[in-house]
């Protein structure tokens, strides 16, 4: 691995895994991403490296394999509904009380809202970059986060800016 590639994942793994951890919801599945993403960025490097923005690729990438994860542990839910109805399952996180509460409040959400707003308050990126990253219209990042903003506050009851440390360390 040259030094580049090296730097560059050194960097971005941490920021994966916490992007797709507000996302997906599971810790040990944004591990499992952000780990795919990397291995996938090392075999493009060549590619990727001449990327006007690189990080904002392997977000996209990342991003993609959520996507496909989502869709296959709704098929997975439908079929354990189907053989366990009665299994009830409880969810447990070490976080503390305000970033439990703004985790559950994100997956609250519709997912283009949630992936809009880990990509513009979480990961810091702009609208036009967020657009970029997702491959939607500006309108519809602004759609989003204003719609996704409005759902966080009236979940947790006042008012959710980036500057709201249990946003910041969700």
């Amino acid at each position: 691995m040259d030094d580049e590639l090296a730097v560059f994942c050194g960097r971005e793994h941490q920021r994966l895994v916490a992007a797709l951890d507000l996302v997906c919801g599971s810790l040990p599945l944004a591990e499992d991403l952000a780990q795919e993403t990397l291995v996938r960025v090392c075999q493009h490097w060549s590619r990727i490296r001449t990327m006007e923005s690189p990080a904002a690729y392997a977000h996209r990438i990342a991003l993609n394999l959520a996507n496909s994860s989502f869709r296959r542990r709704a098929v997975e839910r439908r079929a354990d509904v189907r053989l366990r109805a009665d299994e009830s399952h409880v969810w447990t996180d070490p976080d503390p009380a305000n970033a439990v509460a703004v985790r559950e409040a994100l997956q609250q959400l519709r997912p283009d809202q949630r992936r809009v707003l880990v990509m513009r308050y979480y990961l810091g990126y702009s609208v036009n970059e967020t657009a970029d990253v997702l491959r939607m219209p500006v309108g519809s990042v602004k759609t989003h986060a204003l719609r996704g903003l409005a759902r966080l506050r009236e979940a947790l009851g006042g008012p959710v800016t980036a500057e709201d440390p249990a946003v910041g360390n969700a």
